[in-house]
């Protein structure tokens, strides 16, 4: 049976993302989500997902987020976050430049980076104004949910 808060959350994904196309599968369901401009296209089955990225503020600067954070206070500036479990990448792929490097300018739409979760790849905006100061994971590495990519300096 569909769990229909379930469903929500991954077409809540999806739109936050901007993905056409979700394939999720374990060892007990399975769940295709197309979405062609508007229309979205039902699963019969449903998987478990990360929940997409959100924006708030902590004051320590090695704290973990405690909910989908994907923007933490650092004392230095502000940390992105990782807003789930994945593989981090600085491109689109390996013949493309990075999307942003130290000192470059972000804007809260500025893709930073894609994390690849479950076959799934997802682009992470920066959801803050400023300066990138350093790039805090290589490419290619395995982040974990709330670990600090980047840090940036306010605008």
């Amino acid at each position: 049976m569909i769990d229909i808060r379930k469903l929500k959350e991954l077409v809540k994904l999806m739109v936050a993302n901007d993905l056409s196309e979700m394939d999720l599968r374990d060892t007990d369901e399975q769940v295709t989500i197309r979405r062609q401009g508007d229309t979205i296209i039902a699963p019969t089955q449903i998987a478990p997902v990360a929940v997409a990225p959100q924006v708030s503020t902590s004051t320590a600067v090695n704290e973990t987020p405690t909910s989908s954070d994907s923007i933490a206070v650092a004392e230095e500036g502000i940390e992105i976050v990782s807003p789930m479990v994945g593989t981090f990448y600085v491109s689109a792929d390996p013949d493309s430049p990075a999307f942003v490097n130290a000192g470059g300018a972000v804007s809260e739409d500025t893709t930073v980076c894609i994390i690849e979760a479950m076959k799934i790849f997802n682009e992470i905006k920066a959801q803050c104004n400023g300066t990138i100061i350093k790039v805090l994971v290589e490419n290619g590495e395995p982040v974990e949910f709330g670990q600090p990519m980047f840090l940036v300096k306010p605008k």
